[in-house]
């Protein structure tokens, strides 16, 4: 009798321990799902510098960083590591640059708009190196003028407001007479330089300045824009982004 008693309650032990062991398991496959992880396509994680964080839900991709230059500029301010001179005839914005809390949201797999949204102010996008990329206008939504060139650093960026340091133009860090990866735009359109992967500048461009055709990063082909191959104002500077946008904008919180 005494037997038969141990051996009911090792069963009755044997199928709690069962039951834990399914719960647990349940429960982890529950949150996986709840987070709704997904592995982020090569294609970004292998252009993005380790300095933008990258994470998707499966049908976006979201792109974290701080904003700040892997590359010298005299933005940074005397005393840091990164800092160099203003390019001689420049002059610099009063300040210098801070780290900032950028997330870009964008879609995986982008279409063309309906209807073409112009860019406004502010993020418009982030370079590889997780920097904004802004359009080619200022403060009170009027193209850049004369004055405001002066302030341009030899990437082509200049700080703002609150330290917000940020690419108007192409420059030595980011893209100039090439056919480079610069990043990507909110509405999930990569940009590139101003040539096109054969050495030529294309001469197909649409009005939002991009067209349809194979890349490195996309060698069976996808919309994508170039920066603009006209000498800005006879700067030396090419305008990365005017217009509109080709598809329809993801977030950008900064």
């Amino acid at each position: 009798m005494k037997n038969t008693n141990n051996q009911h309650w090792a069963i009755l032990l044997l199928s709690f321990a069962s039951l834990t062991s399914c719960s647990s398991s349940s429960s982890q496959d529950d949150t996986t799902e709840e987070s709704g992880s997904a592995t982020v396509p090569t294609v970004f994680s292998s252009s993005y510098k380790s300095a933008v964080t990258l994470s998707s839900d499966g049908t976006s991709v979201t792109m974290k960083s701080n904003g700040t230059p892997d590359h010298v500029t005299p933005y940074w301010g005397e005393g840091n590591t990164l800092y160099e001179a203003q390019t001689t005839g420049q002059t610099v914005n009063p300040g210098t640059l801070q780290a900032q809390v950028f997330v870009m949201t964008i879609p995986l797999n982008p279409i063309a708009a309906t209807t073409k949204e112009e860019t406004s102010l502010g993020p418009i996008g982030m370079a590889l190196n997780g920097v904004a990329i802004y359009n080619d206008r200022e403060g009170g939504n009027v193209p850049v003028d004369a004055g405001t060139l002066t302030s341009f650093d030899r990437a082509g960026a200049h700080s703002g407001p609150g330290g917000l340091y940020h690419y108007h133009f192409n420059g030595d860090f980011t893209s100039d007479d090439d056919a480079k990866l610069i990043g990507w735009l909110r509405d999930g359109f990569p940009i590139y330089g101003r040539q096109d992967t054969n050495g030529t500048y294309p001469s197909d461009l649409d009005t939002n300045g991009g067209h349809i055709g194979a890349t490195a990063e996309y060698p069976d082909g996808i919309y994508h824009y170039h920066c603009s191959n006209v000498n800005y104002m006879n700067s030396g500077f090419y305008v990365l982004k005017a217009g509109s946008y080709y598809g329809t904008k993801g977030t950008f919180t900064f």
